[in-house]
Protein backbone atom coordinates (compact mmCIF):
# COMPACT_ATOMS: atom_id res chain seq x y z
CA UNK A 1 0.00 0.00 0.00
CA UNK A 2 1.60 3.23 -1.17
CA UNK A 3 1.66 5.97 1.77
CA UNK A 4 0.04 9.55 0.84
CA UNK A 5 3.09 11.26 -0.32
CA UNK A 6 5.46 8.18 -1.60
CA UNK A 7 7.35 8.88 -4.67
CA UNK A 8 6.00 8.49 -7.61
CA UNK A 9 6.77 5.53 -9.65
CA UNK A 10 8.55 5.02 -13.05
CA UNK A 11 10.28 8.55 -12.65
CA UNK A 12 13.44 8.14 -13.88
CA UNK A 13 16.77 9.06 -11.91
CA UNK A 14 18.70 11.54 -12.61
CA UNK A 15 18.64 14.95 -10.73
CA UNK A 16 16.90 17.96 -12.02
CA UNK A 17 20.48 19.84 -11.85
CA UNK A 18 18.56 22.59 -12.96
CA UNK A 19 15.90 22.93 -11.23
CA UNK A 20 18.24 22.87 -8.09
CA UNK A 21 20.06 26.00 -9.17
CA UNK A 22 16.70 27.90 -9.70
CA UNK A 23 16.52 30.73 -7.66
CA UNK A 24 13.14 32.08 -6.12
CA UNK A 25 13.19 35.45 -8.20
CA UNK A 26 13.40 34.70 -11.87
CA UNK A 27 16.90 33.11 -11.63
CA UNK A 28 19.07 36.11 -11.51
CA UNK A 29 22.96 35.57 -11.27
CA UNK A 30 25.37 37.35 -10.66
CA UNK A 31 24.08 39.79 -7.69
CA UNK A 32 26.55 42.59 -6.22
CA UNK A 33 28.25 40.83 -3.87
CA UNK A 34 28.34 37.39 -5.58
CA UNK A 35 31.91 35.85 -5.59
CA UNK A 36 31.93 32.47 -6.22
CA UNK A 37 31.04 30.37 -9.69
CA UNK A 38 28.73 28.00 -7.88
CA UNK A 39 25.63 28.63 -7.29
CA UNK A 40 25.34 26.85 -3.83
CA UNK A 41 28.82 29.00 -3.20
CA UNK A 42 27.38 31.87 -3.66
CA UNK A 43 24.38 30.85 -0.86
CA UNK A 44 26.86 29.74 1.42
CA UNK A 45 27.96 33.58 0.64
CA UNK A 46 25.13 35.05 0.93
CA UNK A 47 24.21 33.25 4.56
CA UNK A 48 26.95 34.39 6.69
CA UNK A 49 27.17 37.68 5.09
CA UNK A 50 23.51 38.52 6.78
CA UNK A 51 22.97 40.00 9.93
CA UNK A 52 21.04 37.19 10.89
CA UNK A 53 23.98 35.44 10.51
CA UNK A 54 26.28 37.32 12.77
CA UNK A 55 23.59 37.95 15.41
CA UNK A 56 24.15 34.67 16.54
CA UNK A 57 26.93 35.26 18.13
CA UNK A 58 25.17 36.46 20.52
CA UNK A 59 21.95 33.75 21.05
CA UNK A 60 21.32 31.38 23.35
CA UNK A 61 22.43 27.61 22.47
CA UNK A 62 21.90 26.67 26.12
CA UNK A 63 23.39 28.94 28.46
CA UNK A 64 23.05 32.79 27.45
CA UNK A 65 26.17 34.28 26.01
CA UNK A 66 26.33 36.89 28.18
CA UNK A 67 26.34 35.22 31.35
CA UNK A 68 28.54 31.88 30.75
CA UNK A 69 31.41 34.20 28.65
CA UNK A 70 33.36 31.95 25.98
CA UNK A 71 33.80 28.63 27.45
CA UNK A 72 29.97 27.43 25.90
CA UNK A 73 28.71 27.24 22.41
CA UNK A 74 26.98 29.78 21.18
CA UNK A 75 24.33 29.68 18.30
CA UNK A 76 27.09 31.13 16.03
CA UNK A 77 29.55 27.93 17.24
CA UNK A 78 27.11 25.31 17.15
CA UNK A 79 25.95 26.60 13.59
CA UNK A 80 29.38 26.63 12.57
CA UNK A 81 30.12 23.12 13.66
CA UNK A 82 26.94 21.63 12.26
CA UNK A 83 28.33 22.67 8.62
CA UNK A 84 31.59 21.54 9.48
CA UNK A 85 30.09 17.80 10.55
CA UNK A 86 27.24 18.13 7.40
CA UNK A 87 29.74 18.82 5.10
CA UNK A 88 32.06 15.89 6.15
CA UNK A 89 29.28 13.71 5.94
CA UNK A 90 28.32 14.55 2.38
CA UNK A 91 31.66 14.15 0.73
CA UNK A 92 32.02 10.70 2.52
CA UNK A 93 28.18 9.58 1.08
CA UNK A 94 29.22 11.34 -2.38
CA UNK A 95 32.61 9.21 -2.35
CA UNK A 96 30.87 6.08 -1.66
CA UNK A 97 30.27 4.07 -4.77
CA UNK A 98 27.30 2.13 -3.18
CA UNK A 99 25.23 5.03 -2.69
CA UNK A 100 25.66 7.01 -6.31
CA UNK A 101 22.74 5.82 -8.03
CA UNK A 102 20.57 6.25 -4.85
CA UNK A 103 21.66 9.64 -3.90
CA UNK A 104 21.12 10.68 -7.31
CA UNK A 105 17.36 9.47 -8.06
CA UNK A 106 16.76 10.97 -4.52
CA UNK A 107 17.76 13.95 -6.20
CA UNK A 108 21.55 14.78 -4.92
CA UNK A 109 23.81 15.53 -1.98
CA UNK A 110 26.13 18.39 -2.77
CA UNK A 111 28.46 19.23 -0.12
CA UNK A 112 27.81 22.66 -0.65
CA UNK A 113 24.32 22.56 -1.02
CA UNK A 114 24.42 20.74 3.11
CA UNK A 115 26.59 23.33 4.20
CA UNK A 116 24.42 26.17 3.18
CA UNK A 117 21.52 24.88 4.67
CA UNK A 118 23.58 23.96 8.14
CA UNK A 119 24.97 27.79 8.25
CA UNK A 120 21.61 28.51 8.11
CA UNK A 121 19.53 26.23 9.97
CA UNK A 122 19.03 28.77 13.42
CA UNK A 123 19.08 32.03 11.41
CA UNK A 124 15.25 32.51 13.03
CA UNK A 125 16.09 31.50 16.53
CA UNK A 126 14.92 33.94 18.77
CA UNK A 127 16.57 35.53 21.96
CA UNK A 128 17.35 32.89 24.82
CA UNK A 129 17.32 29.60 22.62
CA UNK A 130 14.47 27.33 22.75
CA UNK A 131 13.03 28.97 25.65
CA UNK A 132 12.53 32.07 23.68
CA UNK A 133 11.14 29.97 20.89
CA UNK A 134 8.31 28.66 23.27
CA UNK A 135 7.68 31.51 24.89
CA UNK A 136 7.19 33.85 21.51
CA UNK A 137 4.87 30.55 20.05
CA UNK A 138 2.78 30.71 22.96
CA UNK A 139 1.92 34.77 23.05
CA UNK A 140 1.88 34.65 18.89
CA UNK A 141 -0.71 32.25 19.26
CA UNK A 142 -2.89 33.09 22.69
CA UNK A 143 -2.59 36.81 23.11
CA UNK A 144 -1.73 38.01 19.31
CA UNK A 145 -3.77 36.07 17.94
CA UNK A 146 -1.51 34.49 15.01
CA UNK A 147 -2.59 30.66 13.69
CA UNK A 148 1.09 30.05 13.28
CA UNK A 149 2.36 30.86 16.14
CA UNK A 150 6.26 31.24 16.38
CA UNK A 151 8.41 28.26 15.20
CA UNK A 152 12.44 28.74 14.56
CA UNK A 153 12.84 26.89 11.62
CA UNK A 154 9.81 28.30 10.30
CA UNK A 155 11.64 31.49 11.55
CA UNK A 156 15.01 30.91 9.75
CA UNK A 157 12.63 29.98 6.13
CA UNK A 158 11.26 33.22 6.69
CA UNK A 159 14.31 35.15 6.82
CA UNK A 160 15.94 33.80 3.57
CA UNK A 161 12.75 34.09 1.23
CA UNK A 162 11.40 37.19 3.02
CA UNK A 163 12.69 39.04 5.66
CA UNK A 164 16.35 39.57 4.91
CA UNK A 165 16.98 43.14 2.88
CA UNK A 166 18.53 42.32 -0.43
CA UNK A 167 18.82 45.58 -2.26
CA UNK A 168 15.49 47.64 -2.35
CA UNK A 169 13.74 44.83 -1.93
CA UNK A 170 12.27 42.85 0.94
CA UNK A 171 13.02 39.29 -1.09
CA UNK A 172 14.52 37.56 1.21
CA UNK A 173 18.41 35.82 0.64
CA UNK A 174 16.64 34.41 -3.39
CA UNK A 175 18.90 31.53 -2.46
CA UNK A 176 18.53 28.11 -4.90
CA UNK A 177 15.54 26.10 -4.17
CA UNK A 178 18.32 22.74 -3.49
CA UNK A 179 19.63 24.94 -0.47
CA UNK A 180 15.84 26.73 0.61
CA UNK A 181 14.65 22.41 0.32
CA UNK A 182 17.95 21.74 2.34
CA UNK A 183 16.86 24.31 5.41
CA UNK A 184 13.05 22.21 5.82
CA UNK A 185 14.07 19.99 8.12
CA UNK A 186 9.89 19.88 8.82
CA UNK A 187 8.92 20.16 5.56
CA UNK A 188 5.00 20.87 6.61
CA UNK A 189 3.64 23.93 7.20
CA UNK A 190 1.66 23.71 11.29
CA UNK A 191 -1.98 23.07 9.88
CA UNK A 192 -2.40 22.74 6.27
CA UNK A 193 0.49 21.97 4.00
CA UNK A 194 0.58 19.27 2.36
CA UNK A 195 -2.80 17.54 2.51
CA UNK A 196 -3.03 14.85 3.76
CA UNK A 197 -1.11 16.36 6.55
CA UNK A 198 1.95 14.32 8.64
CA UNK A 199 0.59 14.72 11.65
CA UNK A 200 -2.29 12.42 10.50
CA UNK A 201 0.20 9.85 10.16
CA UNK A 202 0.41 6.43 12.08
CA UNK A 203 3.03 6.85 13.33
CA UNK A 204 3.90 10.68 12.23
CA UNK A 205 6.88 11.72 11.31
CA UNK A 206 9.23 13.04 13.50
CA UNK A 207 8.29 16.86 14.80
CA UNK A 208 4.93 16.05 13.30
CA UNK A 209 2.94 15.31 16.14
CA UNK A 210 0.71 17.62 17.69
CA UNK A 211 1.59 18.31 21.68
CA UNK A 212 -0.35 16.33 23.70
CA UNK A 213 -1.45 19.53 25.82
CA UNK A 214 -2.70 21.33 23.11
CA UNK A 215 -4.59 18.87 20.38
CA UNK A 216 -6.07 21.65 18.38
CA UNK A 217 -2.81 23.34 17.91
CA UNK A 218 -0.78 21.58 15.02
CA UNK A 219 2.43 20.22 14.74
CA UNK A 220 4.93 20.66 16.97
CA UNK A 221 7.61 21.50 14.54
CA UNK A 222 7.29 22.78 10.82
CA UNK A 223 9.57 24.53 8.79
CA UNK A 224 7.83 26.88 6.73
CA UNK A 225 4.63 29.49 7.54
CA UNK A 226 1.12 29.42 5.62
CA UNK A 227 2.90 33.42 4.18
CA UNK A 228 6.10 31.06 2.84
CA UNK A 229 4.21 28.31 1.56
CA UNK A 230 4.72 29.26 -1.68
CA UNK A 231 8.52 29.08 -1.32
CA UNK A 232 8.31 25.94 -0.17
CA UNK A 233 6.52 24.22 -3.04
CA UNK A 234 9.12 25.95 -5.25
CA UNK A 235 11.71 24.81 -3.56
CA UNK A 236 10.74 21.62 -3.04
CA UNK A 237 9.37 20.93 -6.91
CA UNK A 238 12.91 19.25 -8.14
CA UNK A 239 12.33 16.94 -5.95
CA UNK A 240 8.90 15.83 -6.50
CA UNK A 241 8.28 12.29 -7.31
CA UNK A 242 12.08 11.92 -6.10
CA UNK A 243 11.16 11.64 -2.03
CA UNK A 244 7.90 11.42 -0.14
CA UNK A 245 6.40 14.91 -0.15
CA UNK A 246 6.58 14.97 3.76
CA UNK A 247 10.12 13.31 4.01
CA UNK A 248 13.29 15.70 4.42
CA UNK A 249 15.44 16.04 0.60
CA UNK A 250 18.89 14.27 1.68
CA UNK A 251 20.69 17.52 2.17
CA UNK A 252 18.05 18.31 4.27
CA UNK A 253 18.58 14.76 6.39
CA UNK A 254 22.38 14.97 6.61
CA UNK A 255 21.76 18.22 7.88
CA UNK A 256 19.79 17.17 10.63
CA UNK A 257 21.57 14.59 11.41
CA UNK A 258 24.97 16.86 11.83
CA UNK A 259 22.68 18.94 13.74
CA UNK A 260 22.12 16.02 16.16
CA UNK A 261 26.01 14.48 16.31
CA UNK A 262 26.74 18.45 17.12
CA UNK A 263 24.15 19.22 19.91
CA UNK A 264 24.89 15.90 21.64
CA UNK A 265 29.16 16.05 21.61
CA UNK A 266 29.40 20.19 22.28
CA UNK A 267 26.62 20.45 25.38
CA UNK A 268 28.46 17.38 26.96
CA UNK A 269 31.53 18.86 26.68
CA UNK A 270 30.65 22.64 27.20
CA UNK A 271 29.09 21.51 30.50
CA UNK A 272 31.99 19.55 31.35
CA UNK A 273 34.24 22.98 31.29
CA UNK A 274 31.76 24.58 32.98
CA UNK A 275 32.24 22.55 35.72
CA UNK A 276 28.44 21.54 35.43
CA UNK A 277 28.53 17.73 34.49
CA UNK A 278 29.72 16.14 37.94
CA UNK A 279 31.49 13.07 37.69
CA UNK A 280 29.47 11.36 40.70
CA UNK A 281 26.16 12.42 39.58
CA UNK A 282 26.38 10.89 36.06
CA UNK A 283 28.05 7.85 37.66
CA UNK A 284 25.06 7.56 39.63
CA UNK A 285 22.53 7.45 37.29
CA UNK A 286 24.21 5.59 34.26
CA UNK A 287 25.66 2.61 37.03
CA UNK A 288 22.37 2.71 38.76
CA UNK A 289 20.48 1.77 35.97
CA UNK A 290 23.33 -0.81 35.09
CA UNK A 291 22.74 -2.24 38.61
CA UNK A 292 19.11 -2.24 38.80
CA UNK A 293 17.33 -2.68 35.09
CA UNK A 294 15.53 -5.64 36.59
CA UNK A 295 13.81 -3.24 39.20
CA UNK A 296 13.16 -0.80 37.62
CA UNK A 297 12.22 -2.15 34.81
CA UNK A 298 9.30 -3.25 36.82
CA UNK A 299 7.61 -0.28 37.77
CA UNK A 300 4.98 1.35 36.63
CA UNK A 301 5.03 4.60 34.76
CA UNK A 302 3.73 6.28 37.53
CA UNK A 303 5.50 4.68 39.95
CA UNK A 304 9.00 5.41 37.69
CA UNK A 305 8.00 9.02 38.24
CA UNK A 306 7.47 8.95 41.66
CA UNK A 307 11.09 7.47 42.73
CA UNK A 308 12.76 9.87 40.02
CA UNK A 309 15.07 10.72 42.11
CA UNK A 310 16.27 6.96 42.33
CA UNK A 311 19.84 6.74 40.45
CA UNK A 312 18.60 5.33 36.96
CA UNK A 313 15.05 6.37 36.62
CA UNK A 314 16.16 8.70 33.72
CA UNK A 315 17.43 6.04 32.01
CA UNK A 316 14.53 3.68 32.09
CA UNK A 317 12.43 6.62 31.46
CA UNK A 318 14.55 7.44 28.15
CA UNK A 319 14.49 3.77 27.18
CA UNK A 320 10.73 3.64 27.60
CA UNK A 321 10.45 6.82 25.59
CA UNK A 322 12.60 5.06 22.94
CA UNK A 323 10.62 1.63 22.94
CA UNK A 324 7.27 3.60 22.58
CA UNK A 325 7.96 5.84 19.70
CA UNK A 326 11.20 4.51 18.03
CA UNK A 327 10.19 1.15 17.47
CA UNK A 328 11.70 1.03 14.00
CA UNK A 329 15.51 1.09 15.53
CA UNK A 330 15.14 0.75 19.46
CA UNK A 331 17.20 -2.34 20.35
CA UNK A 332 17.34 -3.50 23.74
CA UNK A 333 20.79 -4.99 23.76
CA UNK A 334 21.98 -1.77 21.98
CA UNK A 335 20.40 0.36 24.22
CA UNK A 336 22.26 -1.19 26.96
CA UNK A 337 25.48 -1.24 24.97
CA UNK A 338 25.19 2.50 24.27
CA UNK A 339 24.83 2.86 28.17
CA UNK A 340 27.79 1.73 28.91
CA UNK A 341 29.80 3.19 26.35
CA UNK A 342 28.93 6.74 27.63
CA UNK A 343 29.44 5.43 30.76
CA UNK A 344 32.83 4.37 29.81
CA UNK A 345 33.14 7.65 28.21
CA UNK A 346 32.06 9.73 30.53
CA UNK A 347 33.07 8.39 34.06
CA UNK A 348 35.76 6.64 33.06
CA UNK A 349 37.25 9.37 31.06
CA UNK A 350 35.98 13.21 30.51
CA UNK A 351 34.72 13.78 33.57
CA UNK A 352 37.69 11.71 35.87
CA UNK A 353 39.36 14.99 36.38
CA UNK A 354 37.74 18.21 36.82
CA UNK A 355 37.97 21.22 33.68
CA UNK A 356 41.41 23.57 34.84
CA UNK A 357 41.99 24.87 31.80
CA UNK A 358 45.10 23.56 31.19
CA UNK A 359 46.39 22.26 27.97
CA UNK A 360 46.15 18.84 29.12
CA UNK A 361 42.55 19.60 29.62
CA UNK A 362 42.15 20.79 26.63
CA UNK A 363 43.89 18.46 24.42
CA UNK A 364 41.34 16.17 26.10
CA UNK A 365 38.19 17.41 25.25
CA UNK A 366 39.45 18.11 22.29
CA UNK A 367 40.23 14.32 21.74
CA UNK A 368 36.81 13.49 23.26
CA UNK A 369 34.95 15.14 20.74
CA UNK A 370 37.21 14.63 17.76
CA UNK A 371 36.63 10.72 18.57
CA UNK A 372 32.51 10.84 19.08
CA UNK A 373 32.36 12.73 15.93
CA UNK A 374 34.55 10.67 13.68
CA UNK A 375 32.85 7.44 15.11
CA UNK A 376 29.25 8.94 14.85
CA UNK A 377 30.19 10.15 11.05
CA UNK A 378 31.79 7.07 9.84
CA UNK A 379 28.58 4.83 10.83
CA UNK A 380 26.02 6.61 8.87
CA UNK A 381 24.27 4.70 5.57
CA UNK A 382 21.71 5.82 2.93
CA UNK A 383 18.70 4.41 2.46
CA UNK A 384 16.36 3.87 -0.18
CA UNK A 385 12.79 3.86 1.81
CA UNK A 386 13.27 4.89 5.02
CA UNK A 387 10.35 4.57 8.42
CA UNK A 388 8.35 7.68 8.66
CA UNK A 389 10.20 9.11 12.32
CA UNK A 390 13.87 9.22 9.99
CA UNK A 391 15.70 10.55 6.50
CA UNK A 392 17.15 8.92 4.30
CA UNK A 393 20.28 9.46 5.78
CA UNK A 394 20.66 7.32 9.17
CA UNK A 395 22.98 6.82 11.97
CA UNK A 396 23.91 2.87 12.52
CA UNK A 397 21.64 1.52 15.23
CA UNK A 398 24.26 1.53 17.92
CA UNK A 399 25.06 4.72 17.34
CA UNK A 400 22.27 6.38 17.63
CA UNK A 401 21.27 4.50 20.68
CA UNK A 402 24.42 6.18 22.09
CA UNK A 403 23.28 9.75 20.58
CA UNK A 404 20.04 9.49 22.84
CA UNK A 405 21.94 8.47 25.95
CA UNK A 406 24.22 11.33 25.36
CA UNK A 407 21.25 14.22 24.73
CA UNK A 408 19.43 11.71 27.92
CA UNK A 409 23.21 13.08 30.27
CA UNK A 410 22.64 17.02 29.11
CA UNK A 411 18.99 16.64 29.86
CA UNK A 412 19.12 15.49 33.27
CA UNK A 413 22.24 16.93 34.42
CA UNK A 414 21.78 20.44 33.08
CA UNK A 415 18.38 21.42 31.59
CA UNK A 416 16.52 19.88 35.02
CA UNK A 417 18.85 22.04 37.29
CA UNK A 418 16.65 24.73 39.69
CA UNK A 419 19.57 27.18 39.00
CA UNK A 420 19.14 27.35 35.21
CA UNK A 421 14.89 26.76 35.68
CA UNK A 422 15.63 30.25 37.90
CA UNK A 423 17.63 32.19 34.86
CA UNK A 424 14.61 31.01 32.37
CA UNK A 425 12.04 31.74 34.15
CA UNK A 426 13.40 35.27 34.08
CA UNK A 427 14.01 35.44 30.48
CA UNK A 428 10.50 34.16 29.53
CA UNK A 429 8.90 37.11 31.64
CA UNK A 430 10.85 39.78 29.78
CA UNK A 431 10.22 38.74 26.46
CA UNK A 432 6.74 37.72 27.05
CA UNK A 433 6.43 42.04 28.37
CA UNK A 434 8.89 43.31 25.40
CA UNK A 435 6.22 41.46 23.08
CA UNK A 436 3.63 43.16 25.20
CA UNK A 437 5.23 46.64 25.08
CA UNK A 438 5.94 46.47 21.43
CA UNK A 439 2.77 45.49 20.27
CA UNK A 440 0.92 47.98 22.19
CA UNK A 441 3.46 50.76 20.36
CA UNK A 442 2.80 49.27 17.01
CA UNK A 443 -1.22 49.64 17.47
CA UNK A 444 -0.73 53.09 19.00
CA UNK A 445 -1.71 55.84 16.52
CA UNK A 446 -0.45 58.69 18.21
CA UNK A 447 2.97 56.84 18.30
CA UNK A 448 3.43 55.41 14.98
CA UNK A 449 5.28 58.02 13.25
CA UNK A 450 7.87 57.23 15.84
CA UNK A 451 8.33 53.73 15.17
CA UNK A 452 11.50 52.07 15.00
CA UNK A 453 12.24 51.92 10.96
CA UNK A 454 12.78 48.19 11.42
CA UNK A 455 9.60 47.20 12.66
CA UNK A 456 7.30 50.23 10.53
CA UNK A 457 9.54 47.93 7.57
CA UNK A 458 8.34 44.60 9.24
CA UNK A 459 4.59 46.12 9.49
CA UNK A 460 4.85 47.00 5.83
CA UNK A 461 6.26 43.41 4.88
CA UNK A 462 3.41 41.72 6.93
CA UNK A 463 0.70 43.15 4.97
CA UNK A 464 1.70 42.72 1.78
CA UNK A 465 1.93 39.13 2.63
CA UNK A 466 -1.89 39.00 4.23
CA UNK A 467 -4.70 38.82 1.74
CA UNK A 468 -7.03 42.46 1.42
CA UNK A 469 -9.93 40.55 2.74
CA UNK A 470 -8.68 38.98 5.92
CA UNK A 471 -10.46 39.70 9.21
CA UNK A 472 -8.53 42.24 11.72
CA UNK A 473 -5.76 42.39 8.62
CA UNK A 474 -3.85 45.18 10.16
CA UNK A 475 -3.79 44.03 13.75
CA UNK A 476 -2.40 40.54 12.51
CA UNK A 477 0.04 42.51 10.29
CA UNK A 478 1.27 44.14 13.34
CA UNK A 479 1.12 41.28 15.62
CA UNK A 480 3.54 39.23 13.15
CA UNK A 481 5.77 42.46 12.36
CA UNK A 482 6.06 42.61 16.30
CA UNK A 483 7.39 38.69 16.56
CA UNK A 484 9.74 39.23 13.65
CA UNK A 485 11.07 41.97 15.34
CA UNK A 486 11.37 40.63 18.52
CA UNK A 487 12.84 37.31 17.59
CA UNK A 488 15.68 39.35 15.07
CA UNK A 489 17.45 40.47 18.63
CA UNK A 490 20.52 39.05 20.08
CA UNK A 491 20.15 38.16 23.83
CA UNK A 492 21.67 41.72 25.08
CA UNK A 493 19.64 43.85 22.85
CA UNK A 494 16.31 41.69 24.11
CA UNK A 495 17.91 43.01 27.59
CA UNK A 496 18.61 46.65 26.99
CA UNK A 497 15.21 47.40 25.05
CA UNK A 498 13.08 45.79 27.40
CA UNK A 499 15.38 48.25 30.27
CA UNK A 500 14.35 50.92 27.80
CA UNK A 501 11.09 50.34 27.13
CA UNK A 502 10.49 49.65 31.21
CA UNK A 503 12.69 52.59 32.04
CA UNK A 504 15.18 51.32 33.92
CA UNK A 505 18.04 52.28 31.32
CA UNK A 506 19.40 56.28 31.99
CA UNK A 507 20.85 56.26 28.56
CA UNK A 508 19.40 57.35 25.58
CA UNK A 509 21.99 56.95 22.94
CA UNK A 510 22.99 53.15 22.70
CA UNK A 511 24.76 50.58 20.25
CA UNK A 512 22.78 47.73 22.14
CA UNK A 513 19.88 47.90 19.54
CA UNK A 514 19.70 49.81 16.24
CA UNK A 515 16.41 51.65 16.30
Amino acid sequence: MRVPGDPVPGRPAGADHAGRARRLFGGRTGAVGDLARSPYRVDRDRIISSPFFARLGGVTQVISPGGSGLLVHNRLTHSLKVAQVGRAIAERLTADDRYADLLDALGGCDPDVVEAAALAHDLGHPPFGHLGEQVLDRVARRRLGLPDGFEGNAQSYRIVTSTEIRGTATIGLDLTAAVRAAILKYPWTRLDHPDPHPRSFDPPPRGAAVPADDPESGSAKFSAYRTEVDDLRQAREPFAGRIADWQQTVEASVMDIADDIAYAIHDVEDFHRVGVLQQGAVAGELLGWQRDAAQLGGLTDAGLTDGRRRPGSAIERLRRQLRRKDAWVYDEDAFAAAVEHVRAELVDGLLAAPFDGSIEAEQYVAGFSARWTRRLVDTISVVEKPPARSGHVLLDVAQWHEVQVLKLVHHRFVLARPDLALHQRGQARLLDTLVEALFAWVLDPEENGRLPQRLRDLVELAETELHPRTADRAVKARARATVDFVAALTDGQAVALMDALSGRSGQLWTDAFVL
